[in-house]
This record gives C-alpha cells, structure tokens and sequence, in this order.
C-alpha cells in the first residue's frame, strides 16, 4: 500500500486518465470515493474541472471531505490537486461565493484581459500547452527539464506567500501554476494531459 497512488472520485475530473496513467507508470493506484475506501491512503490525487462551487459542492456532498481533512492535515498524507482542484485548496475564489479548503494560503482570482501586458488580446479560457517554469526547488519536477505542460482554466491561483509558489506560467501576466504547502502540492495545469512530462510528473508524485 506504501507505493499506492488513490484517486478521490467525488463526481468530477478525469479519474480514468489518471487511473491508466499510473496502470502504464506500473505504480499501484486504487480510486476513493467514500470514506471506508480513503482508509489506509498514503498519496491522494485531488482532480477537478468545471465551476469552482460546482466543485466544492460536489465535493461537500461526498462525504468524503471530514476523512480528507484528517488525512491530510492531521496524518500528513501527500495529496495533489489539479486544475480545480489545486483551487479548492485556497481560501476562496472570484469564481464562486463557497470557501475553499484553506489548505494552501492563496486566493483564486480571475484573469483581468484588460490589465494583460502590452494590452495583449489572449482569448479566456487559458487552453493548450504553456511552458512552466520551476522557481522553488522541489522532488515534483524532478527529471523535469523546460517542461510545457496542457492548461485549460480563466482563474489562476494566487498563494499570499512566495515560498509556496513552485513555478510559474506566463498567459498575460505571470502567474503561479504550481503551488505547495509542505506535503499538500497543486499544479494548474493537467499531468494526465501533458505526455511524457505529465508522466513523469505524475511518477515523481508518486515516488514523494
């Protein structure tokens, strides 16, 4: 169960692309989606696409979020979320009026396409690939060189903190699109969609 990778399946995000990703990495990986099934996690994958209270509706509503908490921030147990779900682990976001998990001191805030540099007209959603750029050390990037990985969002995360950011993307304005608080990590953009580099980033996760 050590090397075991599990997968929170509370309605939404591609659970079966990250279910074969880690079947083709042969890393053990199982899917959560009641409490009794996140007993004994020692990896969480948090996916997410969609509405921010979409989201965290779905999410309160799971009866999973009690098991979560306890998980990772009484027992320390390495989660990541992606695309929404690294969001939800802000306080808040412009997106929605429902709190965030607070689990990461950051706030979601929506691109602003007037305020782009250069007054550059880029279309919202933010979709296809970007290049992400490390600024933080860290094990997730590990064997990760000049990285481009797939995005699809119009809110970007903003931590209040710059020791969490670990990498940025440029669509405008700069932006964080990797985020960590000790063992709780978010990335923006979408491994499971990112070839080779999401790959490897999903097996440096799972080696943490």
């Amino acid at each position: 169960m050590n090397n075991c990778v599990t997968i929170i399946d509370y309605g939404i995000g591609n659970i079966r692309a990250f279910a074969n990703s880690y079947k083709r990495l042969n890393v053990s990986v199982r899917v959560a989606s009641n409490p009794s099934e996140l007993h004994g996690a020692t990896k969480l994958i948090l996916p997410g696409v969609g509405a921010f209270d979409w989201a965290m509706s779905k999410l309160n509503g799971s009866g999973m979020l009690d098991k979560l908490n306890e998980l990772v921030l009484e027992c320390k147990i390495p989660i990541l979320g992606v695309c929404v779900g690294m969001q939800m682990m802000a306080h808040s976001s412009e997106e929605g009026q429902l709190p965030g998990l607070g689990w990461i001191d950051a706030n979601v805030k929506k691109f602003d396409i007037v305020k782009f540099k250069g007054g550059a007209k880029l279309p919202l959603p933010h979709m296809g690939w970007n290049d992400v750029i490390p600024c933080n050390a860290h094990d997730l990037f590990s064997d990760l060189h000049d990285p481009s990985f797939y995005f699809l969002h119009s809110f970007y995360f903003s931590p209040n903190r710059d020791a969490q950011i670990l990498a940025r993307s440029s669509y405008g304005i700069n932006f964080t699109s990797a985020a960590a608080n000790e063992h709780i990590l978010g990335v923006q953009f979408h491994p499971e969609k990112s070839h080779d580099a999401g790959m490897q980033m999903l097996l440096n996760f799972a080696r943490l």
